[in-house]
């Protein structure tokens, strides 16, 4: 991952849990922050997509753990793309603390219709969001 994108956070008081750590489901309310994030970076903010009478449906995700983050801690999200297909697309993402990885994680979104009607192709919007020139805004 080059980390051409990073998203910055505090850990907060509230996703640590009794063993002292972030706790695994706030990982992915991370990598959905970023998902944000990198596409306002990219052009697109979200709010702009929902108005088109899209949204990006999460479908997969893997993380895998290489250590922790811990209530104060400083992280950042880097943010790649990793694939664009016709419906769908995947981010593959890395947590990390003083730029050490913690987490890596990938995650397979797929266009959908916010009238609830289904997938649809990406919108020439967030293809151009999701592509390698997009502009950095």
């Amino acid at each position: 991952m080059d980390g051409r994108f990073e998203h910055e956070l505090t850990v907060r008081y509230l996703e640590v849990d009794q063993q002292g750590v972030v706790f695994n489901a706030w990982y992915l309310a991370y990598l959905d922050d970023a998902l944000t994030a990198f596409l306002a970076h990219r052009g697109l903010p979200y709010r702009a997509l929902l108005d088109s009478g899209h949204d990006a449906q999460v479908v997969h995700t893997e993380l895998d753990w290489t250590g922790a983050l811990g209530f104060g801690d400083p992280a950042s999200v880097a943010v790649d793309v990793a694939a664009v297909g016709t419906t769908s697309f995947t981010l593959a993402f890395e947590v990390r603390r003083d730029g050490t990885p913690v987490c890596a994680a990938r995650t397979v979104y797929v266009c959908v219709a916010t009238d609830g009607s289904g997938k649809r192709p990406l919108t020439p919007a967030l293809r151009a969001a999701l592509s390698p020139s997009a502009p950095a805004t």
